[in-house]
């Protein structure tokens, strides 16, 4: 990957929604170029998705969320390849992480409801035959997500008490 392949990330992960034509400006590139370079990225699978970042905070309906994490035997010529991969296909299954230390896997689930999340955890995860302990974690309040403080109000300055 080249320098200008890094420029354009580093813009996308800041912000999803600008346009080759923003990229360009911002980088010198033509943006013709940038096109060509995104589509490529995305192309190759370096560019997966374009996403938001929500609050869901301010949302009426809520979703509950918990880290999960996993200790497991590693499968005899797999590792935690073909374990992890069936985790994966679970559609409760937000993120998926093999970890250092104590734990190997760290498993994001959401689900509708602390029940219908520790339920998914007891009669799926805890199932597989190389599973040997969950220890679950259910979050709470987020205070930031991919960078960005989630108790900030808009154009990133909180606001003042004394006003």
């Amino acid at each position: 990957m080249n320098k200008a392949d890094k420029s354009i990330l580093e813009l996308l992960k800041e912000d999803s929604r600008l346009t080759p034509k923003n990229i360009a400006a911002a980088t010198g590139l033509p943006e013709d170029e940038v096109k060509k370079r995104m589509h490529a990225l995305e192309e190759n699978g370096t560019i997966v998705r374009y996403t938001a970042i929500i609050n869901s905070d301010d949302e009426e309906e809520e979703e509950v969320e918990a880290l999960v994490e996993v200790k497991v035997t590693p499968m005899r010529g797999h590792g935690f390849e073909a374990l992890a991969k069936e985790i994966a296909v679970h559609s409760e299954v937000k993120d998926l992480y093999l970890m250092s230390g104590a734990i190997d896997l760290m498993v994001i689930v959401h689900g509708k409801s602390m029940r219908t999340v520790s339920r998914f955890i007891a009669e799926k995860i805890s199932t597989y035959n190389n599973v040997i302990a969950t220890t679950t974690h259910f979050i709470l309040k987020k205070y930031k997500v991919e960078g960005v403080n989630m108790t900030d109000k808009a154009n990133g300055e909180r606001l003042s008490v004394h006003e």
